[in-house]
Parts: C-alpha cells; structure tokens; sequence
C-alpha cells in the first residue's frame, strides 16, 4: 500500500529544513545522510501500516536550505533539526532508522537530545575514527575534497566511492580506483542532472539524488548545490565524528545493523567496531549498504522485528 505523504518545512533561525510525514502509530524517524527523503519513500511506505514514518532532507540538501552555506554541516546540527522535528511532529519520542550517515546523525540524536529518542538503528554508520586505519581514511577523504576542489563533482565521486567500495582496510597509499561511478559517461550523466547509482551514502545499490527531486511543494533539489554542501561541509565533520562510546553504552538502546551483503568497507568495518565498542552483538539486514533500496520489504520486516523485542 502506497501512503501519501503530507509535506512540511521546519523553519529555524539558521535552516529551512523540509520533512514528510506518512501513515500512523508511534513515531518512526527513517534518515540517511546526506541522502534525501525520496530514495527513503519505498521503506517508509512499508512501514507506515504501523508507524507514524517521518523522513527529511539533511539541512542544505534537496528541499532543505541553510542561511549560511560556507557552515559546516555536523552530526551536532542534524541531531538538533530531528530533535525540532520531533517535537514539532509531536507524540515522541521516536524510534530511529538512520542508514549510513544518517546512523551517525541518529547516534548523535540518542546523546544530545536522549528525551526525543527510544530505539536506535544504526545501519553501517561510516565512523572510521573506531578504525586501526582512521589516518589513512582522513587523508583518502581529504585527497576526495581535494579532487572535488580541482575537477569538480565528477572526480570527487569517483574518489569517494572507490574509497567506500574499497574491501579491507585502507592503507597508506590510499585505495585503487574504481570505474564504477566516476567514468566519463557518469560524470557526463552526472553533469546532466540525470539520476544514477552511487552516491552519498555509497556502496552498492545506494541511489544518490543526483537529478532533481520534486515533491508535494513543488520545490526541487539542485544536484550541483547539494555535492559542493557535501564535500565541503558534510564529508568532514561526519567521517571525523568520535562516537561518544561511553555515553551511548550507558543510555542504551542502540542497535548496531551490517549488511548481510557487505564485506570489509568502511561503513561495515565500524559498524562492527562500534558494535564492539558498546559490547552488543551486530545485527544482520538483508543486502548491503543500500540494502533498503533493493529490498524495502526485507528492511521494514527486519525494523519491525527488532521494534518488537526491544519494546
């Protein structure tokens, strides 16, 4: 069954930031980073039978605007916008499905603003500071904001999802290239505003918004906006966030998931370290890193299960 959403914008001091909410029952935020809602809209119709679905557009991305764009965008603020949310949507607090970056801006919630949250899903947040090779990270991540500085969008893709598909850890000349999407035909395609595989919350079958998305206002993304906001403001603050172990491991509730499909990369690699760190034992999702988008209906059975025994 297909749940119409009702659009909304959470206005702030410092942000426009665009929601959509769907279906009834008790809250459920489902969040990416710095994917939008749209890639979002399969799992959250599957789950709005039982749940009041909340997805949004990270602040300045797709629909959602920021007052100063040379601001870095952190975990700290995305975690404030889902708290505003929240208590605008009202009936919290809410349960939290955030894949990749999204899992980072969920755990920073689960911390700053522990009223607003119940259960936390993390699927494979990309925290690589937990990593032996976190050094070797930061410098393939700065080579990426470089590339991006140098030849724009497309190289900096193929940068970033060589170093995100990259199996194993990353070592101290970096990963090797991949084709896939970063050949002169995506950029091309890229370049165009035409939508393809691969993107911000990269792996396999990840669906960045590279094209314009429309929705019930009418408004649309900027493709070319939304990858310098990414690059230069997002990749950073996010990939360098510490995860606050200790905090999370005595709030509780959080729920570490990998992809039964994925193999050594990053994302993967600290989720299991973060699942180490805080003494639980991973769960398995179907698919890998973009597992929601291939199987929505495997995804919500899996949210709905683990819901139900941690109710």
């Amino acid at each position: 069954m297909t749940h119409q959403p009702t659009s909304h914008r959470l206005h702030l001091p410092d942000a426009d930031v665009y929601y959509e909410v769907r279906g009834s029952g008790p809250l459920l935020l489902v969040i990416g980073q710095p994917m939008t809602s749209g890639p979002f809209g399969p799992l959250a119709d599957a789950l709005a039978d039982e749940h009041t679905v909340i997805t949004y557009d990270p602040r300045g991305v797709g629909r959602s605007s920021v007052a100063d764009r040379a601001e870095d965008v952190t975990p700290e603020l995305e975690a404030d916008d889902l708290a505003a949310i929240v208590e605008a949507v009202g009936g919290g607090p809410a349960d939290v499905f955030g894949s990749s970056g999204g899992a980072v801006a969920a755990l920073a919630l689960a911390v700053r603003h522990p009223g607003s949250v119940g259960t936390v899903i993390a699927h494979e947040p990309p925290l690589p500071e937990l990593l032996p090779d976190a050094a070797h990270v930061r410098a393939a991540i700065d080579d990426v904001v470089a590339r991006y500085g140098a030849a724009g969008s497309g190289a900096a893709w193929g940068g970033f999802v060589s170093l995100v598909m990259h199996d194993g850890p990353v070592g101290p000349d970096g990963v090797p290239p991949v084709s896939w999407p970063g050949t002169p035909a995506a950029t091309a395609e890229h370049d165009a505003g035409a939508p393809h595989d691969g993107g911000p919350d990269a792996g396999p079958d990840t669906g960045h918004d590279a094209g314009p998305e429309t929705s019930g206002d009418g408004a649309a993304g900027d493709p070319a906006a939304d990858d310098e906001v990414f690059f230069l403001r997002m990749l950073r603050p996010f990939t360098r966030w510490t995860a606050p172990v200790d905090a999370l491991r005595a709030r509780g509730g959080v729920v570490v998931a990998v992809g039964e499909a994925s193999r050594q990369e990053v994302a993967a690699r600290s989720a299991e370290a973060l699942a180490s760190e805080l003494g639980v034992t991973p769960v398995r999702f179907p698919g890998d890193h973009g597992g929601f988008m291939a199987d929505p209906a495997g995804f919500a059975a899996a949210i709905r299960g683990l819901r139900a025994r941690t109710a």
